[in-house]
C-alpha cells in the first residue's frame, strides 16, 4: 500500500513540475509582461473592449502595450497611456485608433505614423485619435435600416407603389345598359 501512495505522490509532482514549467513558458513568451519603451498617451470617446495589457502596434507589427485606462474628470474621455518601443520615433502627427483583432478577435491600439518631422516626447499625446466601434451598434442599425426598407418596398403600403407612383384606378365601368360609342 505504502509503494501505491509514493508512487501517485511522485506522479503528482511530476505533472505539477511539468503544468509549471509550461505556465512559465507561456508566461515568459507571451509578450504581455513586456513594458519597456517610452510612454504616450491618446484621448478617446470610448475605448470598449480596449483592456490594460492590450498590444499597441504599427503596421501589424507589436511595439507596445497598453498600460493604463483612466477617464479624464474635466472631459470625460477615455485617457489611454500606453509604451512605444525605445528607438521607434512617433511623429507628432500621427494617428491612434482602436480596432479589432478580427470578428471575435479583441481590441488592440494601432498607431499609423504621420508625415511630421517633429517627435513626440515622452508623456506626449497623440491628438488624432478614432474611437472604438461598437459592433452592437452597427448591427442594431444595419437590422433598423433593412427593416425601413422592407417596409418602404412593400406595394400598397401608405398608398403608393414601390416606384413611389399612386395605385393605378380601377376600370372604370358604366351603369346603366348603354354601351359606349
Amino acid at each position: 500500500m505504502a509503494r501505491h501512495n509514493a508512487a501517485e505522490i511522485v506522479t503528482g509532482a511530476a505533472v505539477l513540475t511539468a503544468a509549471g514549467l509550461f505556465l512559465a513558458f507561456a508566461v515568459a513568451h507571451s509578450g504581455r509582461g513586456n513594458t519597456s519603451g517610452y510612454p504616450l498617451l491618446a484621448k478617446f470617446e470610448r475605448i470598449d473592449g480596449l483592456a490594460v495589457g492590450a498590444d499597441v502596434r504599427l503596421a501589424g507589427v507589436k511595439v507596445g502595450t497598453v498600460t493604463h485606462a483612466r477617464i479624464d474628470p474635466k472631459s470625460y474621455m477615455a485617457e489611454v497611456e500606453f509604451t512605444v518601443a525605445n528607438g521607434l520615433d512617433v511623429p507628432k502627427d500621427s494617428s491612434a485608433e482602436i480596432t479589432s483583432d478580427g470578428l471575435l478577435g479583441g481590441k488592440y491600439l494601432s498607431l499609423v505614423p504621420g508625415g511630421d518631422s517633429t517627435i513626440l516626447k515622452a508623456g506626449e499625446a497623440v491628438t488624432i485619435t478614432q474611437s472604438a466601434v461598437s459592433l452592437e451598434q452597427l448591427l442594431g442599425k444595419f437590422i433598423f435600416s433593412v427593416s425601413d426598407m422592407k417596409s418602404a418596398a412593400t406595394p400598397g403600403a401608405a398608398g403608393t407603389t414601390p416606384a413611389g407612383n399612386p395605385p393605378p384606378a380601377p376600370p372604370a365601368t358604366q351603369q346603366g345598359g348603354t354601351q359606349p360609342r
